[in-house]
């Protein structure tokens, strides 16, 4: 059986178009190992990872590097990712992959004539930091895999040269993009060559090539990441961006390192919750709407029911009300620690009405909010996906260039697009970026400082062994998603697949509006409104991506409904 394991193992232009021709369903079982993610190529990528031997770290890497090929406008090595890893020994670790600005960044970078200029920090130049995937990648496969990192590039790289067929959600995606763009003059250098590469015609039938890019990945699993930080790509770069009037420069790219955290550790119903600590606010704000949230009986209250949506969404309202003020860097602002104390959630939950929508002021104040999070007191726009394996590795990996296609810049002949994730700092307090979300002083822009993000990779164990690795894609409202797919596995005993096919809300509290799928009824959502909610239904909301394990210790993954993806295991 070994040499036909062997064949199988290698991954053919045959069965990447296979994969695209007759999707998968939503769900998958497997023994051996499981990956989940939203495009099929990437999971088939992962799988061959694990049947040769590699695991979940391997497999996590050579997924990402995988999406960054195929679904390039929602993450890549122009991006950053954070990833959280539970060993097989029960270690955890949390990998910041964060984007960085430059040393050349200063808080009033996007002002112009006293007022934030959201193009500055949306498209072109201006927009980018310094990417942080490659190294964190790195870090994680030389660390804790078993393959090393020049096997998932080549592989990559294959596809990259070979090409492969744009989806319609792929498609529609660079329409939008490129509409984005109309305003800048067809000869604008910055845009030029992202215009050249995507210049794609609009049948799905017709295979996508990226020369390029391919190049690029061959170079690295040459010459390693150095080749991207510290070697041609750096100084190609930081040339042209230069050049162009960017800030980036070699000094930029051969600082930037990747960070080690400590994981947020809850417990939640007699669930440990383990999420990314900032600069995520996901593992802050998931495990503080949790805590909240523990006050209620919600299985009583009934899952889609007007009783449990309003209790959820009036604990996000105050959970995002103090993202807004409290959350940043915590290399360079103070983080309170009190955010997740039981004691300060009992509190919040006190001035939750049951009958009626309230109106949240602003922030809260928690407890220790003077003191650093690792300091005294402690010591649709981006993707998930999840790994594990059958010796105990499991990976919760949130990959992003921030909105589709990133900042739209291309440093020529690269091919890879760079992200444009200095639109997650507040350009000017109080004043919404991309996603409607307004920060405070903690999230300034500030030379060398990671932006705030919303990604929430998160794991879930239960006596001490993982459940579910779980996040999702889709700006602020990746914490929703994250939140309600955990409640929808802990408190009401769906399967990861169940859990993904629930239905979805999501509220920021700034703009006072709760966001709320259309399948929610007209029923339940005439009595939102009657409770005061003001509400925008939609048809879908977010993407999300889950690998779990049932009683007998079979591995169950599953991709969102909602688009195209795959879950499958070896």
């Amino acid at each position: 059986m070994r040499p036909l394991l062997f064949q199988l193992a290698r991954l053919s232009l045959l069965s990447l178009l296979l994969a695209l021709a007759f999707p998968p369903s939503l769900a998958a079982t497997a023994r051996r190992g499981m990956v989940a993610s939203v495009h099929p190529i990437a999971t088939d990528a992962g799988v061959e990872a694990l049947r040769a031997g590699g695991n979940a770290i391997d497999a996590a890497v050579a997924t990402a590097l995988m999406l960054g090929v195929v679904d390039g406008h929602n993450s890549g090595l122009g991006g950053g990712c954070f990833i959280l890893i539970r060993l097989a020994d029960g270690q955890l670790i949390a990998i910041d992959g964060r984007e960085a600005a430059p040393a050349a960044a200063h808080r009033d970078l996007f002002l112009r004539d006293g007022r934030a200029d959201p193009k500055l920090s949306q498209d072109g130049v201006l927009a980018i930091g310094v990417p942080g995937a490659g190294a964190a990648l790195a870090h994680a496969v030389t660390r804790h895999g078993r393959l090393g990192l020049a096997r998932p590039l080549l592989n990559a790289a294959k596809v990259a040269e070979s090409g492969f067929i744009p989806g319609a959600s792929y498609l529609g995606r660079l329409r939008s993009t490129q509409e984005d763009i109309a305003w800048a003059p067809k000869d604008d250098p910055a845009f030029a060559e992202f215009r050249r590469i995507w210049d794609l015609p609009t049948s799905s039938t017709t295979r996508f090539r990226q020369p390029d890019l391919a190049t690029l990945l061959r170079r690295m699993a040459s010459d390693g990441m150095d080749h991207f930080y510290r070697g041609a790509y750096a100084t190609r770069a930081a040339a042209w961006l230069g050049a162009h009037g960017g800030l980036i420069t070699t000094n930029d790219f051969g600082a930037y390192q990747p960070r080690l955290r400590q994981p947020i550790r809850t417990v939640y119903r007699g669930h440990e919750i383990v999420g990314f600590p900032p600069p995520s606010s996901g593992g802050v704000h998931v495990a503080q709407i949790l805590n909240i949230l523990s006050h209620f009986d919600l299985a009583a209250l009934g899952e889609d029911s007007a009783d449990f949506v309003h209790v959820v969404t009036e604990a996000m309202k105050r959970a995002f009300a103090d993202r807004a003020h409290w959350l940043g860097d915590p290399d360079q602002v103070h983080v309170p620690l009190g955010l997740v104390s039981t004691g300060y959630a009992r509190d919040l939950a006190r001035l939750i009405d049951l009958r009626h929508a309230g109106w949240v002021a602003g922030h809260g104040e928690p407890p220790g909010a003077l003191s650093d999070w690792f300091g005294r007191e402690a010591g649709r726009h981006t993707t998930h996906f999840s790994t594990a394996d059958d010796q105990g590795n499991w990976v919760a990996c949130t990959a992003t260039v921030n909105t589709s296609f990133g900042s739209k810049v291309v440093v020529p002949g690269t091919g890879l697009v760079l992200n444009n994730e200095m639109d997650d700092f507040a350009a000017q307090p109080g004043v919404p970026n991309y996603f409607g979300l307004i920060g405070a002083e903690a999230n300034a822009v500030a030379p060398g400082k990671r932006p705030l993000s919303s990604m929430s990779p998160t794991l879930v164990l239960k006596d001490g062994k993982p459940i579910l690795s779980v996040g999702a894609a889709g700006g602020p409202t990746i914490i929703s998603q994250t939140l309600l797919a955990i409640l929808r596995v802990v408190d009401f005993g769906h399967t990861p697949e169940e859990a993904l096919e629930g239905i979805r809300f999501h509220h920021q509290w700034r703009p006072d509006r709760l966001i709320v799928e259309k399948a929610l009824g007209d029923d339940v959502i005439q009595q939102l409104r009657d409770r005061g909610h003001e509400l925008e239904v939609v048809q879908r909301l977010g993407a999300t991506q889950a690998v779990g394990v049932d009683s007998t210790g079979q591995f169950r993954g599953a991709h969102d409904p909602r688009l195209q993806g795959r879950a499958a295991g070896p």
